[in-house]
């Protein structure tokens, strides 16, 4: 496989630690990294479980400062993790990990729904409208939206709405 194809999905695996935390899918996603790192490995499970919890913790709202650098910091510190894990493996190992972890992301995705975090600010005038976070029109994706941090809203002049966090239509 591509180191460029390798890095990406690592990169997508750091992304769906950061958005399972918090939310329903936490769980599954903790068992599935877990096996995934350890490759059978039962005391090594224990290991991964416990760095998960600690990154669960340091997102969480209060833990830190500035949750959106920590969001970040967490994204690279288990795409790190997870290039460094695929590259270290023989190529049928490779293979294996590559696929669960396909299969880690479609789990995320189906369990977790939409995720705004930190977005920026929302201005409407003269009739316009805008939205800061997540629009959902026509059912949207499985799972429960969230919305973190979303920026001010301003809707100004008649007919102009403006929304930070969630809207479904």
């Amino acid at each position: 496989m591509l180191v460029e194809a390798l890095a990406a999905l690592a990169a997508a695996g750091g992304g769906a630690v950061v958005q399972a935390a918090g939310t329903d899918a936490w769980n599954g996603l903790q068992r599935r990294v877990g096996e995934i790192f350890a490759r059978g490995d039962a005391a090594r499970v224990e290991a991964e479980l416990e760095r998960l919890d600690r990154s669960a913790r340091s997102l969480t709202a209060g833990a830190s400062a500035n949750i959106v650098a920590e969001r970040l910091r967490q994204e690279g510190v288990w795409a790190g993790r997870f290039e460094t894990l695929l590259e270290s493996l023989d190529d049928a190992s490779r293979e294996q990990a590559v696929e669960e972890l396909r299969e880690l992301l479609l789990f995320v995705a189906a369990s977790t729904g939409d995720t705004a975090v930190a977005t920026g600010q929302a201005v409407a005038r003269d009739g316009g409208s805008a939205v800061t976070g997540i629009k959902s029109s026509g059912g949207g994706r499985p799972g429960l939206a969230r919305a973190e941090h979303t920026g001010d809203a301003e809707a100004t002049g008649t007919g102009s709405s403006a929304v930070s966090g969630i809207v479904n239509e």
